[in-house]
């Protein structure tokens, strides 16, 4: 399936780089008798905060049509298009930077683990180096990997507010969160054109 997914990662690649995201990865497997395409896309480097719902609908639907289009997937196949989530491991210098803002646990090289608010990712002579708060300076050399610590008491007060605007309980239709202390955002269920067929 590796030549599938890399075909479908040649079609959907200019359709996200389009929407201003960036692609970070692209698998296709089967499943009984279709193929389920999962997409996950992410904001940029530079940019703080998560890909929010809308935005996630929309290069959704634009992948879809793109795929629909070149019929790269031949047969049915299921297309369900999310974000990375605090799930993914840190092991990327992009994964670091888009933590930025976040509370991380890091495993160092030597076994060791440091925990802080990541603030910032810099250059810094032969490599880069994470900004911890109390300006600890931690070389990314020295990083085994990273995780993102899920934060209860901001995903309370992001669920509050929404619940506030939208004048209902923060248990319903709230799982988007703006700080993406919450689950992965996926949109699923996006049958191909062939899924009839």
């Amino acid at each position: 399936m590796t030549q599938q997914a890399d075909a479908v990662r040649e079609v959907v690649g200019p359709v996200v780089e389009a929407a201003g995201l960036h692609l970070e990865e692209v698998t296709v497997v089967q499943a009984g008798g279709k193929s389920v395409v999962r997409i996950t896309v992410d904001l940029p480097d530079d940019a703080l905060g998560s890909l929010d719902s809308d935005a996630l609908g929309e290069v959704a639907r634009a992948i879809s049509a793109a795929l629909d289009e070149d019929d790269v997937v031949a047969g049915a196949y299921t297309l369900e298009t999310s974000t990375p989530g605090t799930s993914r491991p840190l092991t990327e210098l992009r994964h670091f930077k888009r933590a930025r803002t976040r509370l991380v646990t890091l495993k160092m090289m030597d076994g060791s683990r440091v925990e802080g608010r990541l603030t910032d990712v810099l250059p810094d002579g032969d490599g880069d180096v994470l900004v911890l708060d109390g300006d600890r300076r931690i070389p990314v050399g020295d990083v085994r990997r990273g995780k993102v610590e899920v934060e209860l008491k901001k995903l309370d007060d992001v669920q509050d507010a929404e619940a506030s605007e939208l004048g209902e309980s923060a248990g319903e239709g709230t799982d988007d969160d703006s700080d993406g202390a919450g689950s992965d955002d996926t949109t699923e269920g996006h049958p191909g054109r062939n899924e009839e067929g």
